[in-house]
């Protein structure tokens, strides 16, 4: 997800890319417990630790009456606002005077809280305050409590079993009533006594499969083996033992081909039992259908690698520095659901990558001939709201969708309707990362997802594309003990899912926030990374709201990654690129949790994040902001659209920010590049300031910047052109503005990032968040006859307020591009990436070397406003001063003219150069481009209206 904005749990926000339904936690009201006898503390260790401790009855209950609540209500069980940070430590922010404080723990969840304290409790721990205060250590891991008081426990206590209790907190004043009483978050003292670094999942020999699951609070497992991936009685049940928080067995070698599900008897807080949760492996790595059972398979079988796999890695496309990276963004379905030239079988799955002649394919060739080097798949992991049994999909007659009005609210009602029952969403509503969605394959039980999704990799490799994956580890679509899509919150409840101060899980990432400060959280997402590289030889991993996961986890993940070797793993470690959304919002802001993956705490690092600031000074605004609001590519000040932007002179002060913005941009957003800014001041990237005097540049290398102006999320780059624009311009100039700011993407420093389909002017009918929207508006033609532009209002829920500026734009058929503007748009798009990859000077390596060689001119007051000239200077072998890295042109100038009109400019600078139009301009079919022009007398540039040319001064034979 790109630029997603939700607020906080209680209100639930309508995501751009999820689906969920929330729910209220089932709760047990305190007369309807069973209450046990206190046990002597000083007896407990020795209690807990009898091999009978766990076997009395457990209490699962499924009870949705909610919790009779006493006057303690404010800090009552259903409340976890304590945390258990050190075996010896637990932080709470009461302030204990001249009271007392008390731990409670009961094994059977029978604490019930009266104006008298705790009652129903198997422990009673009297604690004791630290007045030194939570240790630095503890600070560090969890900077949110900072400021909450520290209580010692016993250093003798048994807490690897007491975690496996209910608990909780309550503080007595002198006359001993109780004033406060609340449950505990746990993950502190987990991560101290349990964390773990040992083999997790399903492990396979000659002789014997095993299986080892991370437990420590559970009471119980049992695995639960079957022959079939749905129904039928379980052959065997086999009780896992535990050693120090792992569970685990051995089973025959049969296991093999069959199926599996953990039985959990674990106190869950959101319930306040002790439930039995049924849950699939969080290290599977095979599937039934929607995941009802976990598959035992081995992924190192030769029946599962096609032919050749195992040398894949020597086929891969040579890189020789990421900076030689173009990324194209696409969703799997996409590609092929609409595809009449892919076998119908195959259609929107792995399968249509795998096909020779298939349009969507000879379109990948075409732009990996052109120089895109990786295609971004979006989630390709098992992900809910998609059935993965086709049968079961439900469809809209397209043929019935045709003959509607292009601003018809038919459409989108009809595909509405559905929109939860058919076979698209983007994906980012993770159930389980480490497996390929069953929905893309042809057979969503058994192995066939796995061998159909290395097929998809191979074939891709061959057209000469490296593969990144989506991944979402920000987030998972479930929670609590009941959900059918809820795996780890099943297995360790409170743990992998990242909490409030209250104790209620975060849900600014939309619901059910991620913890990788955790060490088991982080652990599994490391391990998951390095199973999708080494055992389906992935090229790279695109991280959904990288901001959401720690600085730490990132460069562990990035430095795991790294060390693979084809000798060893059967892939090149060093040749993954990692890079993320590094957005810093919610929870996780300025650090509140610890240092994030922020765009400036992920400098340095080598990690690439998206630049939003060149985004938005092209298009105008954010997409959160008017829809109105022009930008530098859209017509700020030159072409005006009606929307009140200020007066001219505040117009012309926000093109020239966003000109300055956009030059940050093309120098790869470099912190420290320094450029003239619009008021003739030298300025550092970082001085260049944005979004209330927020720095504009901040990548430390060029490949930390990942430029675009458009992604799947929010309106296509063709839409968003034709809805800031003024009504009355032609589709020619819309067409040539869709170019003009592909071309300005592809001709930056650091790492130029497309939207499948941004080359063919794409449309989704104006859809502002596509992620649920059908096959219908999510259509991508490969035959080049359609934009889909104009199929109907887009979907109601998401674009309801804007229908009246939509409305008159779909209606007006002056607005639809013809198959010859979409066939102009493709050839200018591989025109402009064969010019990058034309000269080493547009991927420049350094920042070092981006300042010595970029520099921008028509700078200062005196700028021609809509122009920018960027110059790339190389130097002379055997000659002092820069190195030579082109053999083939010494000096390129790039200007872009955001005019509506032929403008010219002259340089000082520039002039006496042998500068001319490069070749592939000249011979383009863009007839516009070819009138640019070059005086070396004068060093003026001409350049027709919203037209990139780029000028070139060969070497001298």
């Amino acid at each position: 997800m790109v630029d997603v904005l939700c607020v906080p749990f209680p209100v639930l926000p309508s995501s751009s890319s999820l689906s969920f339904k929330p729910r209220l936690c089932p709760l047990i009201p305190p007369s309807r417990r069973r209450l046990h006898l206190k046990s002597n503390p000083l007896l407990f260790p020795l209690l807990s630790s009898s091999p009978s401790f766990f076997k009395l009855p457990l209490r699962c209950s499924s009870s949705s009456m909610p919790l009779q609540l006493s006057s303690l209500s404010q800090d009552s069980l259903l409340y976890s606002r304590a945390y258990w940070v050190t075996k010896t430590i637990i932080a709470w922010n009461v302030d204990i005077v001249e009271g007392s404080c008390y731990l409670y723990a009961s094994k059977v969840a029978a604490l019930s809280v009266t104006d008298n304290g705790i009652q129903g409790h198997d422990l009673e721990i009297k604690l004791e305050e630290d007045r030194g205060g939570l240790p630095p250590n503890v600070i560090e891991k969890f900077p949110h409590i900072r400021d909450y008081r520290a209580f010692k426990l016993p250093p003798v206590l048994d807490a690897k079993n007491l975690v496996k209790c209910q608990l909780a907190v309550a503080e007595f004043n002198s006359q001993g009533k109780c004033r406060n009483a609340t449950g505990l978050q746990l993950p502190g003292v987990l991560d101290e006594l349990f964390s773990y670094d040992g083999p997790l999942g399903a492990f396979y020999s000659a002789e014997a499969v095993s299986l080892c699951l991370w437990a420590p609070t559970a009471q119980a497992v049992y695995a639960h083996i079957y022959k079939d991936p749905v129904g039928g009685s379980p052959l065997e049940i086999i009780p896992l033992e535990e050693t120090n928080g792992v569970w685990s067995t051995k089973g025959p070698k049969s296991w093999e081909g069959c199926y599996y599900m953990y039985e959990v008897s674990v106190y869950h807080p959101s319930t306040l039992h002790i439930e039995k949760c049924y849950a699939n492996d969080p290290y599977a790595r095979g599937l039934s259908a929607d995941g009802k059972r976990t598959l035992f398979v081995n992924l190192h079988a030769d029946d599962l690698k096609p032919e050749g796999w195992n040398e894949l890695a020597d086929m891969k496309p040579d890189i020789l520095s990421f900076s030689d990276i173009s990324i194209y963004e696409l969703h799997i379905r996409d590609f092929s659901a609409n595809d009449d030239t892919v076998n119908a079988d195959f259609r929107g799955g792995y399968m249509a990558f795998t096909l020779k002649d298939s349009a969507g394919v000879l379109h990948l060739k075409k732009l990996s001939k052109a120089g895109i080097t990786h295609v971004h798949l979006l989630p390709t992991f098992q992900f809910a709201a998609v059935d993965d049994e086709k049968e079961n999909w439900k469809y809209v007659d397209s043929k019935i969708l045709e003959k509607l009005p292009p601003d018809s609210a038919e459409q989108q009602e009809k595909i509405t309707a559905i929109q939860d029952d058919d076979a698209y969403n983007w994906g980012y509503n993770p159930v389980l990362w480490g497996v390929p969605k069953g929905s893309y394959s042809s057979d969503p039980n058994g192995p066939c997802r796995i061998v159909e999704f290395r097929k998809m990799i191979q074939a891709l490799t061959h057209i000469g594309l490296r593969v990144v994956l989506d991944v979402v580890y920000n987030h998972l679509h479930a929670n609590g003990p009941f959900d059918k899509d809820s795996v780890l919150d099943k297995i360790v409840p409170g743990y992998y899912l990242r909490r409030n101060t209250d104790g209620f899980i975060e849900n600014s990432t939309c619901v059910n926030n991620t913890a990788s400060e955790h060490y088991m959280v982080e652990r599994l997402i490391i391990d998951d990374l390095l199973s999708w590289a080494i055992n389906y030889k992935v090229d790279g991993f695109r991280f959904d709201l990288m901001g959401h996961i720690m600085k730490r986890t990132m460069v562990k993940a990035k430095d795991a990654l790294c060390s693979l070797t084809k000798e060893r793993d059967g892939v090149d470690g060093s040749r993954i690129y990692i890079y993320g959304e590094g957005w810093d919002f919610g929870e996780v802001a300025k650090n509140g949790r610890g240092i994030n993956a922020s765009q400036f705490n992920i400098c340095g690092t080598g990690i690439g994040s998206f630049n939003d600031r060149i985004r938005d000074a092209m298009l105008g605004g954010s997409p959160f902001g008017p829809p109105l609001q022009q930008g530098f590519v859209t017509g700020l000040l030159l072409e005006p659209n009606g929307h009140d932007h200020g007066t001219k002179d505040v117009e012309k002060a926000m093109l020239a920010s966003a000109k300055d913005h956009i030059q940050v941009g093309l120098a790869a957003n470099l912190r420290d590049f320094v450029l003239t800014n619009f008021e003739g001041k030298e300025r550092k990237g970082s001085e260049v300031l944005c979004y209330g005097g927020t720095p504009v540049g901040y990548a430390l290398c060029p490949t930390e910047t990942v430029n675009y102006v458009s992604a799947h999320d929010n309106e296509t780059l063709f839409d968003i052109i034709s809805l800031k624009t003024p009504v009355g311009i032609s589709v020619e100039d819309r067409c040539r503005m869709n170019h003009f700011a592909t071309s300005i993407i592809a001709l930056t420093q650091g790492i130029p990032f497309f939207h499948a389909g941004d080359e063919m002017l794409r449309s989704k009918s104006l859809d502002r968040d596509s992620y649920n929207s059908g096959d219908w508006f999510n259509r991508l033609d490969f035959t080049y006859n359609s934009n889909n532009w104009g199929v109907g209002l887009p979907p109601k829920q998401k674009n309801e307020n804007s229908w009246p500026l939509i409305q008159p734009r779909l209606v007006d058929p002056s607005f639809k591009p013809q198959r010859s503007h979409i066939l102009a748009a493709v050839e200018n798009f591989t025109d402009v990436l064969h010019m990058r990859y034309s000269s080493p000077l547009f991927r420049l390596r350094t920042a070092n070397a981006i300042q010595e060689r970029v520099q921008f001119h028509n700078t200062g007051p005196s700028w021609v406003p809509g122009f920018i000239v960027m110059s790339i200077e190389d130097g002379n072998e055997g000659i002092p001063g820069l190195s030579q890295l082109d053999p083939v042109f010494s000096y390129i100038v790039v200007v872009f003219n955001a005019c509506p009109t032929e403008e010219s400019f002259s340089s000082h600078t520039l002039r006496g150069r042998t500068l001319q139009l490069h070749p592939i301009q000249v011979t383009s079919n863009d007839e516009t481009v070819k009138k640019s022009s070059y005086e070396a007398s004068t060093g003026c540039f001409t350049v027709p209206a919203r037209t990139t040319s780029v000028f070139v001064e060969p070497r001298k034979v």
